[in-house]
């Protein structure tokens, strides 16, 4: 658990990248219905997340910022149900 933690607290991105992604948390969760179904396996979120971030930084054309907002939402509302662990 706490290598998780420390990989989340190494996660740096653009600002306005990180804005977008807090807003559509926000949205999600004021918008009715099912936004997400299952608690979403960290790990896999980070991985993805990691490879989305090469390809934006190599400036590849397959590069989505909606699929990248939607994963970093997706890492900060996993991140917010972690127990928090005091040093």
């Amino acid at each position: 658990m706490r290598d998780i933690i420390s990989v989340l607290e190494t996660i740096r991105r653009p600002r306005l990248l990180m804005q977008a992604a807090r807003h559509a948390l926000l949205a999600a969760r004021r918008t009715p219905g099912p936004m997400a179904p299952a608690r979403a396996d960290l790990t896999r979120l980070i991985s993805e997340e990691g490879a989305l971030e090469q390809t934006r930084l190599a400036g590849d054309a397959d590069y989505s910022v909606a699929r990248h907002v939607e994963l970093l939402a997706a890492l900060i509302a996993e991140a917010s149900r972690l127990p928090r662990v005091v040093n």
